[in-house]
């Protein structure tokens, strides 16, 4: 089987956990300085399932790509501990505010200049958005296969690819040619630990953003180690048009954000008896909550 050539599509999200009342700024986007930020939990399945892969076949090269402002370059830290040979940072103040529309033409156009791809993974949908649109969205945008809520690569033959999908209904396996898009379902296996020794070797990788403040010992080291560098893609050096990026190119407006805070007004404690459980579930049908 030959090595295949693997693009992971990761993003970094806002811990919804700790959303407060200044999460979202007033021309409705979310206010990204003010949030505490997360690896998005279903891009580290998808990134889980590319590393299997290349465990699998030897040769294979993993690469992660994120789009987002100059802290999200963890992301890519992030891939580097956990076995990712190469990542891609596309950042740039214009890309600011995108829909999926605009995130997925972002997304497609750096991908459009890698070229050279077997296989692209990204997660099922992301935290701060719960869409599930912009991994389909490039999809159709790179006029190629896409296999969604994927739960595990079952068999990788030379001309097409095995997957095992978890739907609502139960599972179903399905095949696709190759180059394919996949979605990744939260079911499949967790993402491996970092590696010490690729902390060792990556924890001082750095975009070139990152190396404005000027650190010297910092800028030694890259020269001396030109894999601590890591690609920052711009507007112009992915060739993005500027009317379907960002704001200018999001179709999609949040007319307004409200901060809804849920209080309990009475419980009820049921123990694991028959009687208990066979009189909650009238309730909850009597109450039209269920049925």
């Amino acid at each position: 089987m030959r090595p295949l050539k693997i693009i992971v599509l990761a993003k970094q999200v806002p811990d919804t956990r700790h959303v407060g009342p200044d999460a979202m700024k007033p021309d409705g986007t979310v206010n990204r300085g003010k949030l505490s930020t997360v690896f998005n939990p279903d891009d580290l399945h998808a990134l889980e399932l590319a590393l299997n892969i290349k465990d699998r076949i030897p040769g294979t090269q993993v690469t992660i790509l994120t789009m987002g402002p100059q802290k999200a370059a963890d992301i890519i830290r992030e891939g580097y501990y956990r076995g990712v040979d190469d990542g891609i940072m596309i950042s740039d103040r214009r890309f600011g505010g995108a829909d999926t529309l605009a995130t997925s033409y972002t997304i497609v156009q750096a991908i459009k200049k890698i070229a050279d791809y077997d296989l692209i993974v990204g997660g099922r949908q992301a935290i701060d958005g719960d869409t599930a649109q912009v991994g389909p969205q490039c999809a159709d945008k790179l006029n190629i296969p896409q296999v969604t809520y994927v739960e595990e690569i079952l068999e990788i033959k030379e001309d097409e690819i095995i997957a095992r999908r978890r739907l609502e209904t139960g599972v179903e396996t399905v095949s696709a040619p190759y180059p394919v898009l996949m979605t990744v379902h939260g079911s499949s296996p967790d993402c491996r630990s970092r590696k010490a020794k690729k902390v060792m070797k990556y924890k001082y990788a750095r975009t070139k953003t990152e190396m404005r403040k000027g650190d010297p010992v910092l800028e030694a080291l890259h020269l001396k180690r030109p894999h601590l560098v890591i690609p920052e893609w711009s507007v112009e050096d992915i060739n993005a048009d500027v009317t379907k990026i960002g704001l200018a190119g999001s179709p999609t407006k949040v007319k307004s954000v409200s901060s809804i805070v849920l209080t309990a007004t009475e419980s009820k404690v049921l123990t694991d008896s028959d009687s208990d459980i066979e009189g909650m579930i009238k309730e909850l049908i009597k109450h039209h909550t269920i049925g």
